[in-house]
């Protein structure tokens, strides 16, 4: 297991100083979030990829992966009635993933609450609909592309499309692309699911539904900063076996982002090598 730190974090930092600033923590990598190295970040060039995995490379960490993927350029949506708007919306989706995989990445994370919302006057299952014909209409580039496409659940209050990993696998079992899966957000699925996060663990995972981690509280805050206890959830990942990369991403950052970020990263730490020396 990798574990990786989500860079809007410590976004304030020049990329170069975020990649130095996470390897002197500890951290093996960073998943990025594209919006934090552009204001049309589906429209950066070669040369600026480049120098992002190089910055990457001589800090001693991997970019592991892209998340939070459609909030630049503004107006996208998966789920709108217009079909302008998710024509330019998958447009963005195929662009990132090749940068992904042009980046070193082996996921993305499908986040973006706010640009999967039910129109007024539409319904849920219309829009699920959409979401779904957006979903797989870049299955097959990320197959090429060699990376994994992660349609991550939400709680409601984020979103009203796609709350629950049940609701996730309907998606990725209907798209049917060994590159379309679902994922584990800590703080939503303590949130929304009704079973604990080991459980979770021990019922997603060995049917290959589970392709990334993200660690964070249910109170938002990073893992360790609230009551989930977090050393269930590595036991289980390690008695699986979990060969993928865990991000952690707080929402709320306490008291900064680069306090957080450190924090976080000497818990999971802790926690594997306790498990470990069992």
């Amino acid at each position: 297991m990798r574990i990786a730190l989500c860079n809007e974090v410590i976004a304030p930092m020049p990329f170069p100083q975020q990649c130095e600033y996470a390897a002197k923590l500890g951290y093996d990598g960073l998943e990025i979030a594209p919006y934090t190295l552009s204001e049309e970040p589906h429209r950066l060039g070669s040369a600026r990829l480049a120098a992002a995995r190089a910055a990457a490379a001589d800090a001693g960490v991997a970019v592991t992966g892209l998340h939070w993927l459609l909030l630049k350029p503004s107006g996208l949506s998966i789920s709108s009635r217009d079909e302008q708007t998710r024509k330019k919306t998958i447009d963005v989706m195929l662009a990132l993933i090749d940068q992904c995989a042009e980046l070193g990445g082996r996921y993305l994370v499908h986040g973006s609450p706010q640009q999967r919302r039910v129109d007024p006057g539409d319904s849920r299952g219309a829009a699920m609909a959409r979401a779904r014909d957006c979903f797989a209409g870049v299955a097959e580039r990320a197959e090429k592309a060699g990376v994994v496409y992660c349609i991550e659940p939400l709680a409601s209050d984020q979103t009203p499309l796609i709350n629950t990993l049940d609701e996730a696998a309907a998606l990725v079992k209907a798209i049917g692309s060994r590159n379309v899966r679902t994922m584990l957000d800590c703080s939503s699925a303590g949130r929304m699911e009704t079973a604990p996060l080991p459980a979770l663990v021990d019922s997603w995972l060995p049917n290959g539904m589970i392709a990334h981690v993200q660690v964070n509280d249910r109170n938002r805050r990073g893992p360790g900063q609230g009551e989930q206890r977090f050393a269930p959830l590595l036991a289980a990942l390690v008695r699986h076996k979990y060969a993928g990369d865990i991000a952690v991403e707080p929402f709320d950052y306490v008291p900064d982002g680069p306090a957080a970020a450190a924090r976080a990263i000497g818990y999971i730490k802790g926690i594997l090598e306790a498990l470990q020396e069992r």
